[in-house]
């Protein structure tokens, strides 16, 4: 049969068989020197409690390998904070919006700037330019596009500008 005890330097669980009792060993956990208890022999289950020739009710969980289970668990302390295992995502566009950047799509096409055959396109693009000013600028790409024209229903290849800058700055 066995002796079941606690270490009492680290409350460890142990067994050993009752041959050894009074004997001193080293605890396997923290290395501390123990002398095993004496046999504690308990009295038979179904006499205490229990009138004769009754059997005695166990309670099942009591007496389950759950229930004899003794958990160590330990919380880690650290010296430092922990670093954060996730990053921050980057703030989204309209975030950025709300704190007054705002960046901005113009586009100016061609055929939109002539008026009874006269070309104000350089005009209306210039005068735009100077207005939002050159470090609000921040690129200038031509495009092509194709558009039904409505006096002749003939399809028309045209050009134009898309100007992409920072407002409210």
């Amino acid at each position: 049969m066995d002796i079941n005890f606690k270490c009492r330097h680290c409350d460890q669980d142990l067994s050993v068989d009752e041959s050894a009792a009074g004997s001193e060993i080293q605890c396997p956990s923290c290395a501390g020197h123990i002398t095993i208890p004496a046999s504690q022999q308990a009295p038979a289950p179904a006499s205490v409690g229990a009138p004769a020739g009754l059997p005695k009710i166990v309670n099942p969980m009591a007496s389950s390998a759950a229930a004899k289970e003794d958990k160590h668990f330990k919380v880690p302390i650290h010296d430092t904070a922990a670093a954060s295992l996730i990053a921050k995502p980057a703030r989204p566009l309209d975030a950025a919006a709300k704190e007054g950047v705002n960046i901005v799509l113009k586009c100016f096409r061609h055929s939109d700037c002539v008026e009874v055959g006269k070309d104000h396109f350089d005009e209306v693009v210039t005068a735009f330019l100077n207005k939002i000013g050159e470090s609000h600028i921040i690129k200038i790409e031509t495009f092509n596009y194709t558009h039904q024209e409505l006096a002749s229903r003939q399809w028309v290849t045209d050009y134009g500008i898309m100007i992409l800058y920072r407002s409210g700055v």
